[in-house]
């Protein structure tokens, strides 16, 4: 059985469910998921494979999700590794795939990725912070897809299976 870690970035808690929906969708086609908070994750060792995800912020990935990969750059690049961001604040990211980030690119490259997805987002109307509240006035709303995300999962566990095979 693989057993592979889901580690994520999140401010508000959108993100944090979203990775909890990619560890379901996991558990469901067999592996062993750990979901956990990025920063908690001290040791890659264990793990076969890892996902992670990070919560997107005027275009950059959570700080948190940044530093993960920065740390564990080196055990990354020797499993299987997936990337997701959440982050859009409309249905663009049900419309069509939408690239990553620069900054996520670049992590991506740098650990040999198999992929990446970006889901959209989730702003409660009554967000917190300067920003939050004031972007949530005009795009405040859950945009994420359950669907979108256990689809994008289901075919990281038929990859996983392929490796295992």
């Amino acid at each position: 059985m693989m057993r592979v870690l889901v580690a994520y970035a999140s401010e508000r808690g959108g993100t944090a469910e979203i990775a909890e929906w990619v560890g379901a969708e996991l558990r469901r086609t067999g592996a062993e998921a750990d979901v956990r908070p990025a920063g908690e994750v001290t040791t890659l060792d264990g793990y076969d494979a890892v996902v992670v995800g990070g919560a997107l912020y005027a275009g950059r990935w959570h700080r948190e999700a940044r530093r993960f990969v920065r740390h564990h750059a080196g055990a990354l690049a020797q499993r299987p590794v997936w990337l997701f961001s959440s982050g859009p604040l409309d249905h663009t990211a049900e419309e069509k795939e939408i690239a990553p980030v620069r900054g996520v690119a670049k992590f991506a490259h740098r650990v040999g990725a198999r992929g990446h997805a970006t889901f959209g987002g989730r702003l409660d109307p009554g967000a917190k912070g300067f920003m939050a509240s004031k972007v949530a006035k005009q795009s405040a709303g859950d945009y994420r897809d359950r669907d979108h995300v256990a689809e994008w999962a289901a075919g990281i566990a038929r990859e996983l299976q392929q490796v295992t095979a």
